[in-house]
């Protein structure tokens, strides 16, 4: 039997999902003290549950995966939004450095994954999804180019990218955070009256936005500007397409959004931070949510072991990586330790996934708006252009002929 759960039971389930997250994050304290976000914890709690359903009862539950994709979409517009060209102007060379950083480990994913699946005795190809094409691409890369794989005979390839790209998007969830910890505690990035106090003294200090127009207003013009953002990259997106240009949606949305807070800072026109930042909290809490609680564990059993092989290989490659790599180039210092969180999110899952891993650490000890400007800049703007570039330069090796 089979049991599909969409529209408002949907919305429902992933907010007791995301409360579920926070209440167990609240009661076990070493996944408060390691920043595992809470759409994690709930996401893979449902999962499991889901898992015991389908083993005891013999009953499929599935979820309608559509207004995930929707909400995908409302964050990279909100993260569009508040990507102002003066501010990449000051993180140029971090963004430079950043991306440079990034198209190390995609390389290093790729030699890695291939390396493995030899070993194990498979084609070197499949090597390629248990490295960048799942872990940096995500889902929608691995299914792109599963497509592309099985039509030149490695049977297969989607489900095992689907499959890398689920247990990564776990993974980049539960290992950014305790880097981050480990970095901060090591190097004694924040002092310990405002460990202790949970980054309250930051966000005490923190100056006040101004408010230029009433709050309600202030709500309406933001939505208003992410139903702009998500109409008007869906039309961008058909354009290119037709004119055999391919890109992710997401992306599209997101451009919109660069335009439009480009424009109204040349206008002079205040976009209101505070429900854009409210905005993206709740369409990134939700998506994770979903994205979590919808895998079908069961499905992905059969080839677990050799799965979990390469996902710990990788899972130590960008822990290493990012501690002693990414944080000594960017700095050394506590924003360094943010980036180190959100790049291995968006190594292992994809760009949400280190997003949360940021807003987990930065919930707890302050803001850090140079990690909020280039971490996503990089994860959703340059890192699917470098993977793909990466992706087809491993496929033009002669191993990856198939016989």
């Amino acid at each position: 039997m089979t049991i599909e759960i969409d529209g408002g039971y949907l919305v429902v389930l992933a907010v007791v999902v995301w409360f579920a997250g926070t209440y167990i994050n609240k009661k076990l304290s070493f996944l408060e003290s390691y920043s595992i976000p809470v759409a994690v914890t709930g996401g893979l709690l449902c999962s499991l549950t889901t898992a015991a359903i389908f083993y005891a009862f013999d009953t499929t539950i599935s979820f309608d995966t559509g207004l995930r994709d929707l909400l995908l979409l409302v964050f990279f517009s909100t993260i569009g939004l508040s990507a102002k060209i003066s501010l990449l102007r000051e993180g140029g060379r971090a963004l430079l450095i950043l991306l440079l950083a990034a198209g190390v480990l995609l390389i290093l994913q790729n030699s890695t994954g291939v390396l493995l699946a030899t070993v194990l005795g498979a084609h070197p190809g499949y090597g390629l999804f248990g490295g960048s094409v799942s872990l940096a691409g995500g889902h929608g890369t691995a299914i792109a180019w599963g497509a592309v794989a099985e039509a030149a005979g490695l049977a297969g390839a989607k489900e095992i990218g689907i499959a890398f790209a689920t247990f990564g998007l776990i993974a980049g969830g539960l290992i950014g955070g305790p880097i981050a910890e480990r970095l901060i505690a090591r190097h004694k990035l924040c002092d310990g009256e405002e460990r202790a106090a949970g980054g309250e003294l930051a966000a005490a200090a923190a100056p006040i936005q101004p408010q230029f127009m009433p709050p309600m207003a202030a709500s309406l013009t933001t939505l208003m500007l992410l139903a702009i953002c998500v109409e008007a990259g869906a039309l961008v997106n058909q354009f290119l397409f037709a004119k055999g240009v391919t890109l992710p949606g997401f992306l599209t949305a997101m451009l919109v959004g660069i335009v439009i807070a480009n424009v109204a800072d040349v206008l002079k026109f205040q976009l209101d931070p505070v429900s854009r930042e409210r905005a993206s909290e709740f369409s990134l809490q939700l998506f994770l949510a979903i994205s979590l609680m919808s895998m079908q564990l069961w499905v992905l059993a059969s080839a677990v072991g050799a799965i979990l092989l390469i996902l710990f290989t990788q899972m130590t490659l960008i822990a290493l990586f990012a501690s002693f790599v990414v944080f000594r180039l960017m700095g050394r210092d506590y924003d360094a330790a943010v980036i180190a969180a959100g790049f291995a999110g968006l190594g292992m899952g994809a760009t949400p996934v280190g997003i949360a891993n940021m807003n987990a650490v930065t919930t707890k000890y302050g803001p850090s708006p140079k990690a909020f400007l280039i971490v996503p800049l990089v994860g959703a703007f340059f890192l699917d252009l470098l993977n793909a570039v990466v992706i087809k330069t491993f496929l033009d090796f002669p191993m990856m002929q198939m016989p």
